[in-house]
């Protein structure tokens, strides 16, 4: 699975994740993982030649 792929899903399940509801303080760390995510995405290409090793 390639780096961007996994970052896809990650962020996926950090969405569905806010989509339940957490607590204030869970919330708040969902987004600062999703904000992470987000920057990681930015500075990968679309063509990313990075494969994970899994």
């Amino acid at each position: 699975m390639s780096t961007i792929a996994k970052l896809l899903t990650q962020k996926q399940n950090l969405v569905d994740q806010l989509a339940e509801d957490p607590g204030p303080n869970e919330r708040e760390e969902i987004e600062r993982l999703l904000a992470k995510v987000e920057t990681a995405l930015s500075w990968l290409s679309p063509n990313d030649p990075v494969e994970g090793t899994d």
